[in-house]
């Protein structure tokens, strides 16, 4: 540690918002250089090195290739599949010299996908596996919590290729299999969910979450098994119910743009026929957006919704993607006079309607079920407005929040929400992707057929920034053996010449048996901070060769647990080789 390049804080950063981003920086694994942007220095490469070691023996295990792709692409591919658009101001563009179009790559099917087809072309050649792990580039909006959401980051991403659904089928119940091994081995609590492709299409689609109360991924998992990112929860198609009210009529309710005034002036003024009290969910909200497409181009939606439910924004941009989602603001409004704010109601809304804006249901309202809602008129509710007599809407869109309690989506469960950190997602893409670039190859009866793919991400910066969320107390990290920076951390105390001749000795022993060391040799540093920075490290073992060896004896400290013996110095490198190699 004289001469490693390291510096230790004794203050939390600034800008860190989690506790592991605040330790892997006052520790002196990574440094802030923008917001999403940092440098490793040299105890975080060691760590990303055993995180990139452990992602490539299981691609290798499952017979996935390495290859390694450059980071700046040219922009036809990406105009081919359409994302040149598509990822909008997620992708960062450049020109060169000659006024090219350029890109930094968010991600590399396109890639895959030419390299492939620039080399093979019979089904003889199939079923092939390919995988890199490199920089990827993504003009986040909102970089957040250090390295678990930059603008700059290492990805493994990978791609299988195969002649019909069997082999891609095979392909993703191999890559399944990996992903489970690699996280196990990372050491953290993690669960699969059913996941939305989103914008990068295919049929199925499982994300790996890390659960973390910071995650800033929701999903939902029932006491039978399933579970699922909220994004890709599909609420069932309510069922008819029978009509029992009399005719719509609208009714005076001045002063109640909200949904809470609202209910307050019907219990106050319009009682319920059956004595019961309005509620929230009797109410029918209707919420204006405007989504902004990847060319700029502005459209309004409105969405319809049980009164006691908000629009999951991350539900609603999955489902609108590649479209953005912004407010619609006062200006929309004054282009829109039909839309009374704060009493929109079914009556304008539609695209066949007087306003022309697009108007999607939630799938909970049900046809034959009677609302309160708006009346496109300032100070005014329409009642008794009943789903498929009264009005009725362009489609549905399942885009309103998903709460603790909720009926599973099958009917058999009751859904638990919980946090996560995204840390791989698989998909099996089908042929979108191949049908674009032209990738086929002929098959066994001599005809041309396109090559169908699957795509594996997993996130290799951010799966050290959760390993670090996971592994940590109030002293500093604590780092499962497979992936600390060393295997034991020998720190020399005091000023006897003596303690620091034996530890040189025992640092020479260990390394001579394949134990990786980090050894605080300074001399000039106190006992005090010495402990400090090893626990703050948080390599898994410590060895304190100190005051004890005058009485013959050395410390070993498990840093994970916080147990500590002495050992006599003679047994010092068979106590410490057991404990590495049976830990």
């Amino acid at each position: 540690m004289s001469t490693l390049f390291l510096r230790t804080l004794r203050e939390d950063p600034v800008d860190a918002e989690l506790p592991g981003h605040r330790l892997l920086v006052r520790a002196g694994y990574i440094r802030r250089v923008a917001p999403g942007i940092y440098s490793w220095l040299p105890l975080g490469m060691r760590v990303l090195a055993k995180v990139e070691g452990i992602i490539r023996e299981e691609m290798d295990r499952i017979g996935s290739q390495e290859v390694r792709f450059p980071a700046l692409l040219p922009r036809e591919p990406y105009e081919a599949t359409g994302r040149w658009t598509e990822y909008g101001p997620n992708l960062f563009r450049l020109k060169d010299r000659k006024d090219s179009d350029l890109l930094l790559g968010p991600t590399h099917e396109e890639m895959f996908c030419l390299a492939v087809k620039d080399l093979y072309s019979s089904y003889k050649d199939l079923p092939l596996a390919l995988y890199q792990i490199q920089q990827k580039y993504r003009d986040e909006a909102r970089p957040r919590a250090g390295i678990l959401r930059g603008r700059e980051f290492i990805m493994k991403d990978s791609y299988s290729f195969d002649v019909d659904q069997a082999g891609l089928q095979k392909a993703y119940d191999a890559h399944r299999e990996a992903y489970v091994r690699i996280f196990n081995r990372l050491g953290f609590e993690y669960v699969i969910v059913h996941a939305d492709s989103g914008a990068m299409g295919g049929s199925a689609s499982e994300e790996f979450l890390a659960i973390n109360a910071n995650g800033e991924d929701t999903f939902v998992r029932d006491e039978h098994g399933y579970a699922a990112n909220v994004e890709a929860v599909e609420v069932p198609q309510a069922k008819p119910v029978q009509v029992t009210v009399g005719p719509a009529h609208v009714e005076d309710t001045p002063d109640t743009p909200t949904i809470d005034t609202l209910v307050a002036a019907l219990n106050a003024n319009h009682p319920r026929v059956d004595g019961r009290s309005w509620t929230s969910a009797d109410t029918l909200k209707n919420v204006i957006v405007m989504l902004v497409q990847p060319d700029g181009t502005r459209e309004p939606l409105a969405i319809g919704l049980p009164g006691d439910r908000e629009v999951d924004p991350k539900r609603l941009e999955v489902k609108v993607a590649p479209a953005t989602v912004e407010p619609f603001e006062e200006k929309d409004f004054a282009a829109n006079p039909a839309l009374a704010k704060g009493y929109i109601g079914p009556g304008v809304l539609g695209e066949s309607r007087a306003s022309g804006i697009r108007y999607l249901l939630d799938p909970s309202i049900a046809d034959g079920s009677a609302w309160v809602t708006g009346a496109d008129e300032h100070g005014k509710h329409v009642l008794d407005l009943v789903h498929g007599r009264d009005f009725t809407a362009d489609g549905t869109i399942q885009a309103a929040e998903i709460r603790d309690g909720d009926i599973s989506p099958d009917g058999n469960g009751t859904l638990t929400l919980a946090r996560g950190i995204e840390m791989g997602h698989i998909f099996q893409l089908g042929t979108k992707y191949a049908e674009a670039l032209g990738l086929k190859v002929l098959d066994e009866h001599g005809k041309l057929v396109t090559v169908t793919m699957g795509s594996y991400g997993v996130g290799v910066t951010r799966a050290v920034g959760v390993v670090a969320e996971d592994n940590h107390d109030e002293l500093g990290l604590a780092w499962p053996r497979e992936v600390a920076p060393a295997d034991v951390h020998v720190v020399a105390t005091g000023k006897d010449p003596a303690v620091f001749v034996k530890a040189d000795e025992i640092v020479r022993s260990l390394v001579e048996q394949g134990i990786d060391v980090i050894y605080d040799d300074r001399p000039k540093v106190s006992p005090g901070v010495k402990f400090k920075d090893s626990e703050l490290i948080g390599v898994p073992t410590i060895v304190v060769v100190g005051k004890g060896l005058a009485s013959g004896v050395v410390e070993i400290k498990d840093r994970r647990s916080g147990d500590r013996r002495e050992v006599p110095v003679e047994a010092i490198i068979d106590a410490v080789v057991t404990e590495v190699n049976g830990s």
